[in-house]
């Protein structure tokens, strides 16, 4: 009995419980969890939609990429304003928008009007309000906790949004079987909703930010791309994440090609990839949680690069749905103990006043790139085929492992330096 008291002691003195007892990190991340899964229907709703209306590798990566290219071109701007204005209520306006842009989702499909052509403009849509939402949630999280619990918070909305992976999916799977793929369009409008109303209670004090009365907006983007560039830890780091998400990373945009012309699996095919990607996904959010420190973490998303790598191999060389989900789940787990294992160091070694700038910076490389990847790849996908096109990109993705591993400790040790 003492023994259990005192481990339920330590466990609520542990880096994972203590976040929890922040009041509006415990509404946000309600809120959050609620839009993260109804954002994953919405999404398998639009890849399948996308290729029952084209049956085309090159439009289905169109698709994914208007909704995440933007990110590119106003993700800087978008980071230079969130370190400036009160992110919580960027984060609303945001919202707002993505539920009008479910429900003319919703309206045009409902009405037998959608086409292509319109799937991609209000993809495009949606893309267009991402940099000020993502830039506002990146700036948000750190001000609901104190520094020493960041890994813990940022690596809890990782959990959110990879176990919505796995329930996502499989929530859209059955509702696109019962009521058809509009359904999944109407559920992410109560989604948004529910988002909007739990932000709407936080009482959030954001930490110290750039005066509006300090530098230009342009000058400031470049102070905060000069600050990453001349970090030793962050910059290599976003450099190897650069490669990996431009021609690794844009698997997961392009699984309704693998699903539909690969393993002839329909949309139920779809969902069972695309959960097993949760799956790994969330198995690294909860390694990277319960680690509760970022010390080594520089080494772990090095090696994982590799993993990511051969895993995109073995993914392409198989031409069995339960095989490509084994090797789904270690890549997913992969992309993510990478990924986020970035993004946790970023936060801990970056200096507050230039946040928003250098975790847009990630956010163009993790959310931006996949994007311009999906474009390219699935238009040479429709040449040599998906399985080959990927083959050539795992290579790439393994040569930039193999150009940063020897750098690891380097990269490590600078990685614990706020500057």
């Amino acid at each position: 009995m003492a023994f259990r008291s005192l481990s339920l002691k330590a466990w609520r003195e542990s880096p994972p419980a203590r976040v929890w007892r922040h009041e509006d990190y415990r509404r946000f991340m309600s809120g959050l969890g609620a839009f993260y899964v109804t954002s994953w229907m919405q999404r398998v709703g639009v890849g399948w939609l996308a290729w029952e209306l084209s049956h085309s590798h090159a439009w289905v990566g169109a698709i994914a990429a208007a909704d995440f290219l933007p990110l590119m071109f106003l993700g800087p701007i978008a980071g230079a304003v969130a370190d400036r204005l009160d992110p919580v209520r960027l984060m609303r306006w945001s919202q707002i928008a993505f539920v009008a842009q479910a429900i003319a989702l919703a309206g045009l499909t409902l009405a037998g009007l959608m086409t292509i052509e319109l799937l991609l403009i209000l993809s495009l849509a949606s893309g267009l309000i991402q940099p000020s939402y993502t830039a506002a949630r990146q700036t948000v999280i750190p001000a609901l906790v104190p520094r020493n619990e960041y890994p813990s918070a940022i690596t809890f909305d990782s959990i959110f949004f990879h176990g919505s992976r796995f329930i996502g999916p499989m929530l859209a799977a059955l509702a696109i079987a019962m009521m058809g793929v509009v359904s999944t369009f109407v559920v992410h409008v109560g989604g948004c909703l529910v988002f909007f109303v739990q932000t709407s209670r936080m009482q959030v004090s954001a930490a110290p930010r750039e005066s509006k009365a300090g530098p230009g907006l342009l000058r400031s983007i470049v102070d905060g791309l000069a600050y990453a560039r001349g970090h030793a830890g962050i910059w290599p780091l976003f450099m190897m994440l650069s490669v990996a998400s431009l021609f690794a990373r844009p698997l997961q945009e392009l699984l309704p090609g693998f699903a539909g012309a690969v393993f002839d699996a329909g949309p139920i095919g779809l969902a069972w990839l695309t959960s097993s990607m949760g799956v790994g996904s969330l198995a690294a959010g909860i390694f990277l949680t319960t680690r509760g420190h970022v010390n080594g973490l520089a080494t772990a998303s090095i090696a994982a690069t590799c993993g990511l790598a051969l895993m995109t191999f073995g993914f392409v060389a198989t031409d069995r749905l339960a095989t490509a989900m084994a090797f789904a789940l270690v890549w997913s787990f992969a992309l993510t103990l990478m990924g986020v294992g970035i993004q946790a160091q970023t936060q801990v070694a970056v200096a507050d006043q230039m946040r928003g700038r250098v975790m847009m910076i990630y956010a163009i490389i993790y959310r931006g790139l996949p994007a311009i990847g999906a474009l390219a790849i699935g238009a040479i996908a429709e040449i040599i085929g998906i399985r080959s096109t990927f083959a050539f990109a795992a290579l790439f993705t393994l040569a930039a492992w193999l150009v940063i591993a020897p750098r690891h400790r380097a990269i490590d040790a600078a990685m614990h330096t706020t500057r």
